[in-house]
C-alpha cells in the first residue's frame, strides 16, 4: 500500500543520492572538477586565508655581509556569506491515492517529479556560476503588455518564476512572481503571466524568484576587476585581477597560446580546463580544419566528452557570455559547503510537508554553499572572439 510515509522514505532512502550525484557531477564539466569541501566553513561565512606573493626572505650576499631580512608569507582573508540554494517539488495528495494500489505508477510519479527538479536545478546552477551573483537573468529593454522585449534569452526558459527590479535595486512588487510563459528565441523576446504593468518594467532587471543578491560568487565577478572581491578590495590589490584580452576577434592557436603562457608566466598558474561559448568552440574547429591542425576528443571527470588542445579539455557551455573563452585552473576552485544536498526537515523530521489550506505536498532539497576561487590572477578570458 502506497502511503505519504512511503514518498517519505523514498525521498530520504533512495532520491536523495541520486539527485546530490546528478547535481554535483552532471550540471557541466566546469562544476564537476570543482572540488566540494566543508573546510574554512564558519558559522554562516566561508573565511578562508589566501597567500599571495613569494616570502621576501631571500637574497645573495658577500661572505661578510648581513643576511637577508626575514618577510614572512603575505596573506588576505577572503570573506563570503554561504548561499542558500533550493529545489522544490511538489506533489497533490490526489496523485498519491490514485497511485495507492500500483507501486509502479507511484515509482514513475515520484521520477518525474524528481527529474523535473534536477533538469531545474541543473539549469539554474549551471547558469549561476557565469554570474555575479546578483541573480540577473536579463535586462528588459522594451514591454507591449504581457510581451518583453530582453537584452537576451540565453538564461531564460519556460516554467520560470521571477521578479523584477529598478536599476537602483528596488523590487517592483506588481509585477513579483511572474512565470515566463513563452520564450521567442528568434527575437528575444518573453510572454510572463498577470495583468499589464509594462510601464514599470521597461528598462527594469529580471532575476528568479527570491534570487536578487542572493546567488553564488560566479565567473563574472570574479573577471569583473572591479569593487571587492570576497571582502577584499581589488583596485588596491591588482593579483586579484585575472588575465584578460578584449577584441579578440578572429580565434588562432596562437592567441590562445599566448594567454596561456601569459598566465604560467604571471602567476604560475597551470591552465587545465577551457570553457567557451558553442560559436567559439566551432570558431576553434574551423580554424584547426583550415590549418590542418589535430583537435583530438578526450574524455574527462564526470563522463564528459571535450576537445583537446595540446592536452587541455575545450569544452562549450550554453551559459558562458557569446565570444568568451574562459581559460581556467580549476585547482583554484573551491565549493565550499556546509553540508551536501540534503532534504529540509521540520520539526517533526519529515520532508514532505502539506502545503497549508491545499491538498499538495511540498519537499524542499538545499544546500548551504558559496564558490571560490584563491587565485584569481591565475586564470584567463579571452573576449570579442569572433563565433562561427
Amino acid at each position: 500500500m502506497v502511503t505519504m510515509q512511503t514518498a517519505e522514505n523514498a525521498l530520504k532512502s533512495f532520491y536523495l543520492d541520486a539527485v546530490s550525484d546528478a547535481l554535483n557531477t552532471k550540471v557541466n564539466p566546469f562544476l564537476a572538477k570543482i572540488k566540494k569541501t566543508s573546510e574554512n566553513v564558519v558559522g554562516k561565512d566561508v573565511r578562508k586565508l589566501v597567500k599571495y606573493g613569494v616570502n621576501g626572505g631571500i637574497g645573495a650576499g658577500s661572505e661578510t655581509g648581513d643576511l637577508p631580512k626575514a618577510n614572512g608569507n603575505k596573506y588576505v582573508q577572503f570573506v563570503s556569506t554561504l548561499k542558500n540554494l533550493y529545489g522544490t517539488i511538489e506533489i497533490s495528495a490526489k496523485a498519491v491515492r490514485a497511485a495507492a494500489n500500483n507501486e509502479g505508477a507511484f515509482v514513475n510519479l515520484l521520477n518525474d517529479e524528481m527529474q523535473g527538479l534536477i533538469n531545474s536545478s541543473k539549469f539554474n546552477f549551471g547558469r549561476m556560476l557565469y554570474g555575479n551573483g546578483m541573480g540577473k537573468l536579463s535586462g528588459v529593454t522594451d514591454a507591449f503588455g504581457s510581451v518583453l522585449a530582453m537584452e537576451n534569452v540565453q538564461n531564460i526558459v519556460e516554467g520560470m518564476i521571477v521578479d523584477f527590479y529598478t536599476s537602483e535595486g528596488e523590487k517592483i512588487e506588481a509585477a513579483a512572481g511572474r512565470t515566463i510563459l513563452a520564450v521567442n528565441r528568434n527575437d528575444a523576446s518573453v510572454t510572463i503571466s498577470g495583468e499589464d504593468v509594462s510601464e514599470q518594467l521597461m528598462g527594469s532587471i529580471m532575476c528568479l524568484q527570491g534570487s536578487y543578491n542572493n546567488e553564488i560568487t560566479g565567473l563574472e565577478k570574479i573577471f569583473s576587476g572591479e569593487g571587492e572581491l570576497y571582502g577584499v578590495d581589488v583596485e588596491s590589490n591588482p593579483w586579484l585581477k585575472p588575465q584578460i584580452v578584449d577584441g579578440v576577434g578572429n580565434i588562432s592557436e596562437n592567441i590562445i597560446q599566448r594567454a596561456i603562457d601569459t598566465i604560467e608566466e604571471v602567476a604560475g598558474s597551470k591552465v587545465n580546463m577551457i570553457v567557451c561559448s558553442w560559436g567559439v568552440r566551432r570558431a576553434l574547429a574551423n580554424y584547426c580544419m583550415k590549418n590542418k591542425a589535430s583537435l583530438p576528443t578526450m574524455e574527462i571527470e564526470g563522463g564528459y566528452t571535450a576537445l583537446s588542445f595540446c592536452g587541455i579539455p575545450v569544452v562549450a557551455d550554453r551559459f558562458c557570455p557569446l565570444g568568451t573563452m574562459y581559460l581556467l585552473n580549476t585547482d583554484d576552485f573551491k565549493l565550499h559547503q556546509l553540508c551536501d544536498w540534503q532534504w529540509l526537515e521540520g520539526e517533526d523530521g519529515k520532508v514532505l510537508k502539506q502545503v497549508p489550506g491545499k491538498p499538495v505536498y511540498t519537499a524542499t532539497l538545499v544546500k548551504y554553499a558559496e564558490l571560490m576561487c584563491e587565485r584569481p590572477n591565475g586564470q584567463g578570458v579571452l573576449k570579442g572572439i569572433i563565433e562561427a
